[in-house]
């Protein structure tokens, strides 16, 4: 076990006093207020008139409860001051629309419950008692995050309100999978736990695989996991709400939260294996199985006939992973040749995948989440020339790729919006 704290010392006695340590609301929207995890979707709150709107269902069967439109107006009001801090009272009323008693009365509770602080009167020239402002009480709080994605080892940190890492620590896989795999994951979390030094808000963990809404990973082959209902056994042993989710799903969440990512985007993100996430209109998207995103394992090579049956050679992972695109220069090097048509076939395949995928979706925008020396250049480029060959120019001419901005730590602090998502209703 390796541990490295840049902030405070201690072990946070407090880190178990959440209340609700067994309520953990499911994430679902990723903008302003999270749509209510429930069968029949939310009619988006303070919306009116007709029309299609994100968000909203298209066939709602449920009427909305007084309770549902408090919790959606508490997340509004935690949400304006995460993004813009410092705001009156009347700053909120007007940002949101609510009228000023129910922002008091809800700033009333936040305060009480130690969500929301008052900093101080606002310095003004105008005639008047000045305004008192308000902001999230960030250091009230810390979060886990834990990154199970890396080949060689599981990775994890404590996290302030707004992402930054406080202490970090990691266990290394040595090769390690099914129960005993289960077993590091416990003994990191429990040890960042021990590091945190405020009561945790929350355990968020990205995990390589397909993972359902409770939190249990169906599959994930690379690390002997089946049907493992890793939240609730981390809930269990840490008495504490945790939300597990797919790598690369939290990896998008970081890059829409902390990245300044705008309009539909697919995140893809290159290691091991390939995975993706998606969000549209706001929200993340699971797929049916839960499997959205794993474009890893679908086809892209005809190079055995369009009559061909499935072949894991023929699959994007062959040409894109790390340790593929690894082999590929090393055997080029090896023999004196150039590495660039190795990393432009990568791109060409990945945009051929991808193609289909910006066409029926007129995404807005692909990031790439990798080694940023293989990843950038040549295969970037390879991509998204493939992609505007591949789709109708009109309707893709503003399509932007790009490599992330959040850097090897993408997991982590998606982890940590994970949870101000599923706790607070903000990121």
């Amino acid at each position: 076990m390796t541990t490295t704290k840049t902030q405070g010392a201690g072990a946070a006695t407090a880190a178990s006093a959440t209340a609700e340590s067994t309520v953990v609301p499911r994430v679902v929207a990723v903008h302003g207020a999270p749509v209510a995890g429930t069968a029949t979707g939310a009619t988006g709150a303070g919306v009116t008139g007709a029309g299609l709107v994100p968000g909203r269902a298209l066939r709602p069967r449920a009427k909305v409860l007084p309770e549902h439109a408090r919790s959606h107006n508490r997340s509004l009001v935690l949400q304006t001051l995460y993004r813009s801090g410092e705001l009156s009272r009347a700053d909120i009323a007007r940002e949101t629309g609510l009228t000023r008693v129910t922002v008091s009365d809800l700033v009333a509770e936040l305060i009480a419950e130690g969500l929301v602080v008052e900093l101080g009167q606002r310095e003004s020239a105008r005639p008047g008692k000045p305004a008192v402002l308000l902001d999230i009480n960030r250091t009230a709080h810390q979060i886990i995050g834990v990154d199970l994605s890396d080949h060689d080892r599981f990775r994890g940190a404590v996290m302030d309100l707004d992402g930054a890492i406080l202490a970090s620590a990691e266990v290394p896989l040595e090769g390690a999978t099914g129960d005993a795999a289960t077993a590091k994951v416990r003994r990191l979390v429990g040890d960042l736990v021990r590091l945190a030094t405020a009561p945790v808000l929350g355990i968020g963990v990205g995990s390589p695989g397909v993972v359902d809404l409770a939190g249990t990973i169906l599959t994930a082959p690379n690390l002997g996991w089946h049907g493992l209902a890793l939240q609730a056994e981390l809930q269990a042993a840490t008495g504490l709400p945790v939300i597990v989710a797919n790598d690369a799903n939290a990896a998008v969440l970081a890059e829409h939260s902390y990245g300044g990512a705008t309009g539909d985007l697919m995140l893809i993100r290159v290691g091991h294996g390939i995975g993706a996430g998606l969000i549209v209109a706001g929200a993340l998207v699971y797929g049916s199985h839960f499997a959205a995103g794993e474009i890893g394992q679908v086809m892209v090579g005809t190079d055995l006939g369009l009559e061909a049956t499935y072949s894991r050679d023929q699959v994007l992972e062959h040409w894109l992973s790390v340790p593929q695109l690894r082999n590929g220069i090393a055997e080029a090097q090896a023999s004196g040749a150039d590495v660039t048509p190795a990393l432009r076939e990568a791109g060409q395949r990945l945009g051929i995948a991808l193609a289909p995928v910006v066409g029926a979706l007129n995404l807005s925008e692909i990031v790439l989440s990798g080694p940023t020396d293989l990843l950038d250049g040549p295969l970037a480029e390879a991509t998204i020339h493939t992609l505007r060959s591949r789709t109708m120019a009109e309707n893709h001419a503003n399509l932007a790729l790009r490599m992330t901005t959040q850097g090897q730590d993408i997991v982590l602090r998606g982890a940590a919006v994970l949870v101000l998502s599923g706790r607070l209703g903000v990121s």
